[in-house]
């Protein structure tokens, strides 16, 4: 029986149904658990009120419980991800995973060994990728220019495109464009750069353009699980 106990911690709301099950196929099933939310007991009005996005500002995209998603303001986030952090430590998290690859500085474990996947997935990516064309998909337009500065690890510039993880399952017709306008415009491998992508997302985008994709969260969940 392992001592640790995982604390997972996204922008949305908690738990996140969409990424558990990509966690749970890696990490050990009797590996105690916490989930905090940033969003969490928040109404839509006081969700609007705290973190709709202001002009000049980055922005994100996570999920409600009710299934809603929500775009963020990326500053007003991190402003809260600090405190939700210790709140985990506080419930004897050892180990904290941040559920978003966004970037964010500054922030610490305090005791606890925290998992950022924006400090992860770029360069273990680049090192996968070596000299070959990288795509990236990210899930707004907004996103794309950041991507570069995160990207720069990289040793060509990434092709960027946009499709939404949280879009009606049924339709994939957007992410099929986005995988075929990364493969035609040079893309040797594809890189789904939200942790609201999952399997079926991969499963489309595989399809679509014909190119290896690299899911981040299922990347990230492969190395938590070497922690723990």
């Amino acid at each position: 029986m392992t001592s640790r106990k995982l604390g997972t911690l996204t922008i949305g709301q908690a738990p996140r149904a969409d990424i558990t099950p990509i966690l749970d196929q890696h990490l050990p099933a009797s590996l105690p658990r916490a989930h905090l939310g940033v969003l969490d007991g928040l109404t839509h009005d006081e969700i609007d009120a705290q973190f709709a996005p202001q002009f000049g500002n980055g922005t994100l995209i996570s999920k409600l419980l009710d299934g809603t998603a929500v775009v963020l303001d990326k500053l007003a986030v991190r402003a809260v991800l600090q405190s939700k952090i210790d709140a985990l430590v506080d419930q004897g998290c050892d180990v904290v995973l941040i559920l978003c690859t966004g970037e964010f500085h500054g922030l610490e474990g305090r005791g606890a060994w925290l998992v950022e996947p924006d400090q992860i997935v770029p360069p273990a990516a680049a090192a996968i990728a070596g000299e070959r064309q990288v795509g990236i998909l990210v899930p707004l337009v907004g996103q794309i220019e950041s991507e570069y500065q995160k990207w720069q690890g990289l040793r060509k510039r990434p092709i960027c495109a946009v499709a939404s993880p949280y879009a009606d399952p049924s339709d994939t017709r957007e992410l099929e464009a986005a995988a075929r306008q990364l493969r035609d415009q040079g893309a040797e491998l594809v890189i789904m750069d939200c942790m609201g992508f999952v399997e079926r997302h991969r499963e489309v985008v595989k399809a679509a353009s014909g190119l290896p994709v690299i899911l981040s969260n299922a990347l990230i969940a492969r190395l938590t699980a070497e922690l723990l």
